[in-house]
């Protein structure tokens, strides 16, 4: 009669035994991965934080510099009036019984010009005052992005002002006065080109943003 062969030690692979609840319940697999998977949300909800205390670091950092920076662009608006007032084409009228009649033959684009000689001077304004912004590397974010949006703005409206002060359109009693000569003033006619400024230069900003190479936007 045989006798019965030997019980092998370690753990037993029955289907009830320990070798099951370790694999299945208490193994790797399960305590491992399914609970061991929360460590990722985790580590992003601490990080969210740190995150915007860092963005509200660099604002308060660059507070200052910004609020420069919006000035000086505002004060471009004075250059850039006096440019709308030098280019813009303008007519001169001879004042005779019953009206006015043009002296020489002004453009057939006068009532236009106004307005296209603005947006090309303020358009040229907002390229180069986002091209400067991104120059100055240590002060790349959202401070300086907003300070050149409200810089360029107040500059448009500064221009408009101002080339409208300087050259305004003949008075009741110089159209009254039979002989004299008069010339046409500027006028803007569309208030939405004055949106042109802030419009070019968030687009060079950002253009510039999207070609960055790290998520500073290399201010370092």
């Amino acid at each position: 009669m045989s006798s019965p062969s030997p019980v092998p030690d370690g753990p037993s692979v029955s289907h009830g035994g320990a070798g099951h609840g370790a694999l299945t319940h208490g193994g790797l697999t399960h305590g491992g991965l399914a609970h061991g998977g929360s460590v990722v949300p985790t580590v992003v909800a601490a990080a969210a934080p740190a995150r915007w205390g860092g963005w509200r670091a660099e604002l308060r950092s660059d507070l200052r510099g910004a609020a420069v920076w919006a000035g000086l662009l505002a004060l471009s608006g004075l250059p850039a009036g006096l440019l709308w007032v030098w280019l813009a084409p303008r007519a001169r009228f001879e004042v005779v019984e019953g009206g006015a009649v043009p002296v020489g033959r002004p453009s057939a684009e006068l009532l236009v010009g106004d307005d296209a000689v603005l947006v090309l001077v303020l358009a040229g304004l907002g390229l180069l005052a986002g091209g400067v912004a991104w120059a100055v590397r240590r002060r790349r974010g959202l401070a300086w992005l907003l300070a050149t949006a409200l810089g360029t703005a107040l500059a448009g409206v500064l221009a408009w002002r101002l080339g409208e002060g300087l050259a305004p359109g003949p008075t009741a009693a110089q159209l009254a006065d039979v002989g004299a000569r008069v010339t046409t003033g500027l006028e803007l006619s569309s208030l939405p080109a004055l949106a042109v400024a802030p419009f070019c230069a968030l687009l060079v900003y950002v253009v510039a943003a999207l070609f960055a190479s790290s998520d500073d936007l290399g201010r370092g």
